[in-house]
């Protein structure tokens, strides 16, 4: 460690737990989107089984990404996210590409949760005359003012977050089958969505499925914190694939929930679905509690999503790739200049005040993000065959060929339909990435 004080270059501590790492793979996927997402979904596909179907195989497609993720995670316990295992297999410049991805990527996703968190607060009443942007700001730096405090504290309150969010997802699907008529369901969707049936578009599924896979968005979250999680060789797993199966159920609960109070033209009708299904059982009063649930629950997610952040730009400083000052940490673990140059960057894309837009040019960069993982574990199965893998996919190379193919099938899809916002994520990250290549400085090694 003397050549990094040296340096200037902090390092991160090793004291969280499993706990944690749940914590952050059920806490970074539940957050607005299940109370927005069902929505766009049912407005897309009218049939209520078509709707249970997609949600699950939105899992399920997590579930054959994470194969790779935690292979390479587990074998690799670096933080920084994908950008640390892309260097390892890609070299410096495929990790620079893959790094700069990710971290706008981050910064974005960070971006359209403050922008919701500012529409919820408008509902409310909070600040309605106030621009969206502003409110948006304000939830950034309350999230950076936790994350400034250190790991300690910021990783107990990512946990305790995560679990009150849990249960109030419970809570809400149990009382809605408790109290609900059930006939909001046997009716499906009128109008022109209708006529999709019973052979779907595939315009349609494409968006129902883009917007389901950008809400399951977050699951990877345990492999930023590769050298702050106790025994990472085996806990990443445990965390990564118990927190998806948590979320799968979860989320296939709320939408049958939802269902059986509210038909699929209702909830295509709907901004905030908890609060409109529980204001058509309790009254007022419960959609003004599940709109206070929702933004504690977006404010979660995107304290989540600042550790994440820094974390990445921590990661590529310290290899040179950003400047040094960011590379620095404060004693109780949280690296400070990069939490505070990702949350002004991102303070800056929220001002914009967009929520679709935002959305559009994420969902396609994580697609592209994820096939460069799923590659990544193949090249290094074949580079470094000997490396310790703790955890190793079944049925190699399925899960990655499948990862890869699926990813690819999306980006694509999305491309065509959309290709102004699914490119100009992607062709920043890569001009920068070329950029480096061309003009940069020589990247040092990395630490450790």
């Amino acid at each position: 460690m003397g050549v990094h004080e040296k340096r200037g270059i902090g390092h991160l501590l090793r004291i969280l737990g499993l706990a944690f790492g749940l914590a952050v793979v059920v806490g970074g996927v539940v957050g607005q989107g299940i109370l927005r997402t069902p929505g766009i979904v049912a407005g897309a596909v009218p049939e209520p089984s078509w709707i249970l179907l997609l949600w699950v195989a939105g899992g399920l497609v997590i579930l054959i990404d994470a194969c790779s993720l935690v292979e390479l995670g587990a074998s690799i316990p670096r933080s920084g996210g994908p950008y640390a295992l892309a260097r390892r297999a890609y070299g410096r410049i495929g990790g620079v590409v893959v790094g700069w991805a990710d971290w706008l990527n981050g910064i974005l996703v960070l971006s359209f949760l403050s922008v919701v968190f500012g529409e919820y607060c408008q509902r409310l009443g909070i600040g309605a005359r106030w621009p969206v942007g502003f409110l948006s700001l304000l939830l950034i730096v309350g999230c950076s003012a936790i994350n400034w405090t250190g790991t300690r504290i910021s990783g107990s309150s990512q946990t305790l977050l995560s679990a009150f969010k849990g249960v109030a997802l419970v809570a809400f699907v149990i009382a809605l089958f408790a109290f609900g008529g059930g006939e909001a369901a046997v009716e499906p969707a009128v109008g022109e969505a209708q006529r999709l049936s019973p052979t779907l578009a595939a315009g349609a599924l494409l968006l129902a499925m883009s917007a389901i896979l950008n809400t399951y968005g977050g699951w990877t979250g345990g492999i930023y914190f590769g050298e702050e999680i106790v025994a990472p060789e085996r806990n990443l797993a445990r965390a990564t694939f118990g927190g998806v199966l948590l979320v799968m159920a979860l989320y296939v609960g709320v939408n049958a929930a939802l269902l059986y109070v509210l038909s699929p033209a209702d909830m295509a009708a709907s901004e905030l679905l908890a609060a409109d299904a529980a204001t058509r059982i309790f009254g007022t009063m419960a959609g003004t509690l599940i709109t206070v649930v929702s933004l504690v629950s977006i404010a979660a997610i995107a304290n989540l999503y600042v550790m994440f952040n820094s974390r990445v730009g921590f990661a590529m400083a310290r290899d040179g790739v950003l400047p040094e000052q960011l590379a620095r940490t404060s004693k109780s673990g949280t690296p400070r200049p990069a939490l505070v140059v990702g949350s002004l960057i991102a303070a800056a894309a929220a001002l914009s005040g967009t929520y679709l837009e935002l959305v559009a040019v994420v969902v396609p960069m994580t697609a592209a993000i994820m096939a460069s993982i799923d590659y990544a574990a193949i090249i290094m199965r074949r580079k470094e065959p000997d490396l310790d893998r703790p955890f190793k996919m079944p049925l190699y190379p399925l899960p990655a060929v499948a990862g890869i193919s699926l990813n690819l099938t999306l980006l694509v899809a999305m491309t065509i339909d959309n290709p102004w916002h699914s490119l100009i994520g992607i062709g920043a990250a890569t001009v920068l990435g070329a950029s480096y290549a061309l003009f940069g400085s020589k990247v040092r090694p990395p630490a450790g």
